[in-house]
């Protein structure tokens, strides 16, 4: 018995540390580009979101929303008071949906990590998210037009500020000392995430069959992209966390449209997100945001994987 468990734990330290040599420095390189942009970046580019109001852009104001989104670094509960402040100014409900969603799915940092995935899955991603903010702005501008889709009451610009500054902590005169801060959070916060997903991952290459993950997540393109948005749902608790189960599951035949479901229903279905949007919608429009998630993932997930089966069959016949 002791030599069976001596010889599991050789194997799991042997898959453990092959996954975190992979990708540590991602993780760190990664964090690091997060706490740049959060401690030198973050006012920019919520000025320049607050600088779109007033602008006739009409509808294509959504897709410079989403972009802003996806590059400011608060997590949700404080993009919540920026979106109230926004609100107060009158930002059209459309933008902001657009903005939320862009920064529910992805933020610098985690975009950066996904560069441990390939290429072609980080390009994915971004496209994914980017559209799917776009596709939330389009959604609340044309279900809710002369309606009020968020209820940020009890949000105050003062409120907001205050709750930011307390939430993010840059505060320190120095900005050395403030990145290095920022930096040292971000490590606390992340950090078991990331060495909870090397060892699940760890344990999946061991004792889980890689052909049969590839029937499941890769055979039955369709099947395999409503399992992927499904498992998406209780699995995904930190973004850094589920880079090395995805970096596994791709290498054993996930499908590339399964991933990206799991990357849109994960972080937007993450349950301090879920608590963060249940704050500012009510259950039907609430309700209304957890259909959309999953019903553009699925999309999105079998659109990928069309569109991957017929570059290759275009391939094969060239």
């Amino acid at each position: 018995m002791i030599e069976v468990v001596q010889r599991e734990l050789i194997f799991f330290w042997y898959y453990f540390s092959i996954q975190f040599e992979q990708i540590f420095r991602y993780w760190v390189l990664g964090m690091a580009l997060g706490s740049l942009i959060s401690v030198f970046g973050k006012e920019k580019i919520h000025a320049l979101f607050t600088a779109l109001h007033g602008k006739k852009l009409g509808i294509l104001g959504v897709i410079p929303a989403s972009l802003l989104g996806i590059a400011s670094p608060l997590c949700m509960y404080g993009t919540i008071p920026i979106a109230a402040s926004f609100a107060e100014k009158g930002m059209e409900e459309d933008w902001l949906a657009a903005f939320m969603m862009g920064s529910i799915l992805l933020n610098p940092q985690l975009l950066f990590y996904s560069a441990a995935l390939g290429v072609p899955a980080l390009i994915i991603r971004f496209i994914c998210c980017f559209f799917c903010g776009i596709a939330a702005g389009i959604a609340v501008r044309f279900f809710f037009k002369g309606k009020t889709f968020f209820n940020f009451k009890g949000f105050t610009v003062s409120a907001s500020c205050n709750e930011i500054s307390s939430a993010n902590r840059n505060t320190d005169p120095n900005p050395l000392f403030r990145f290095l801060k920022n930096f040292g959070r971000n490590i606390k916060a992340t950090g078991l995430f990331f060495l909870a997903g090397v060892a699940l991952s760890a344990i999946f290459q061991r004792y889980v069959p890689p052909a049969g993950f590839a029937r499941l997540f890769g055979g039955n393109r369709g099947f395999g992209v409503l399992m992927a948005a499904t498992i998406g749902v209780p699995l995904y608790m930190c973004g850094g966390g589920t880079i090395p189960l995805l970096q596994t599951w791709l290498h054993h035949g996930m499908s590339m449209g399964s991933a990206a479901a799991f990357m849109i229903t994960g972080p937007a279905t993450k349950i301090t997100n879920l608590g963060a949007m249940k704050i500012v919608l009510g259950m039907k429009h609430f309700l209304f945001y957890i259909a959309f998630a999953v019903v553009f993932a699925l999309l999105s997930g079998i659109v990928i994987d069309l569109l991957i089966a017929e570059a290759f069959l275009s391939n094969i016949n060239f």
